[in-house]
């Protein structure tokens, strides 16, 4: 036998190997979406809006403008919550962000606020230095942490905190579907949030539990941040949020994914900055998750049968239903996500965060560069 036929059946033994594992990880998420789904049908019907609503303390960095800023800032002013207080934190006083936090604030002066500024951060994760700021004068024990671009429902708060009224609870987070205003490119990268990510998480959560968390929203007790040390010990990681969840857990405390979902608007709307963030994103994950990013993979594949799964998995658990209309590009999703994996092992391991240049090193750490040491990176930004 010449090589160019032993070329052609591994190869065609690959691609049914790839259409084998898919088919099954499919199979994996569709059970996972339904148990999901029984899970949040239960709490819905035993009306669980929990007795437990303590005093919490919600940190919000912010950084610069952004689009439907203000709007997505005055939804956690519109909790159905007690007692409440929202910190905000910039590098700078006249940052565009916290201007537009204190004109939403002064739209609601009954709930507690604060404007915090912590100057350049000596970390090499920004966010993390200002969470550890706003954690230093946070009034009370539970603390909500949530991104800038995160709009939610009035029931936020209840439905994330009430799960702390178990002790062994340590962590709440929240899946999240993908918001894109316009352009195409922001519509893919949404869809990858709402469908792919949102897969990812289920059938992790299926088979061992949470194991980490999603960043856009943590709910966490201050006793836990300080039992591992306190925000600055994950702040030399690119994926705090996953390493502080999975610190969380390997702490003996459980993490508890919310049925609550919140939207997660993408910013990024241009084609070379939306490629910029997700590639950013993949091959974060490689470093942090090198067996698990390995195992990926096994997982994608372009047959039409996934269009049922975007439908399933984007309209039964996260409710997006821009998703379902745009159920017939998620082939196209697909293939994306599978050349972010390619080039995760073979692109720089150099991207930009909040405008800064940095390097992941093994384990998902970061050391912060100069810009002239970074002149050979890619032009990346990350959110």
């Amino acid at each position: 036998m010449t090589f160019g036929p032993i070329f052609l059946i591994a190869l065609g033994g690959l691609a049914m190997l790839g259409v084998t594992t898919s088919a099954v990880y499919s199979l994996m998420v569709a059970v996972a979406v339904v148990q999901f789904r029984r899970r949040a049908a239960g709490e819905k019907k035993r009306a669980v809006i929990h007795d437990f609503q303590p005093p919490v303390s919600v940190l919000k960095p912010v950084h610069g403008d952004e689009p439907d800023l203000e709007r997505n800032l005055a939804s956690f002013f519109e909790q159905d919550y007690p007692h409440y207080e929202i910190l905000f934190c910039a590098r700078h006083s006249e940052d565009a962000g916290l201007e537009a936090a204190r004109r939403v604030a002064a739209r609601f002066p009954q709930v507690k606020s604060r404007m915090i500024v912590c100057g350049e951060p000596p970390w090499p994760n920004a966010r993390t230095f200002s969470l550890e700021v706003m954690r230093q004068e946070a009034l009370y024990p539970i603390l909500v942490t949530s991104d800038s671009d995160v709009h939610v429902e009035p029931d936020y708060l209840a439905s994330v905190v009430g799960p702390l009224s178990n002790p062994k609870v340590g962590m709440v987070t929240c899946l999240y579907r993908g918001v894109a205003q316009r352009g195409l490119w922001a519509q893919l990268e949404a869809l990858g949030m709402s469908v792919e990510m949102t897969s990812g998480v289920l059938v992790a959560n299926m088979l061992e539990g949470m194991k980490f968390a999603l960043g856009p929203s943590m709910t966490i007790r201050q006793s836990t941040v300080e039992k591992i040390g306190g925000f600055q010990k994950v702040a030399e990681y690119y994926a705090d949020d996953f390493v502080l969840g999975n610190w969380t857990a390997k702490a003996g405390e459980t993490v508890v994914l919310s049925s609550h979902i919140i939207e997660h608007h993408v910013l990024n709307a241009r084609f070379k900055s939306t490629m910029a963030h997700q590639q950013d994103w993949a091959t974060s994950t490689r470093f942090s998750r090198p067996w698990g990013h390995l195992g990926e993979v096994l997982t994608y594949a372009v047959p039409y049968g996934l269009l049922g799964l975007a439908a399933l998995v984007a309209g039964a658990v996260v409710d997006d239903k821009a998703s379902m209309r745009k159920a017939w590009l998620y082939p196209v999703r697909d293939l994306m996500g599978f050349c972010f994996w390619i080039r995760s092992y073979l692109g720089s391991s150099h991207l930009r965060y909040r405008g800064d240049p940095y390097e992941l090193l093994p384990q998902g750490k970061l050391r912060k560069l100069t810009e002239n040491s970074a002149e050979t990176a890619p032009a990346r930004s990350a959110s």
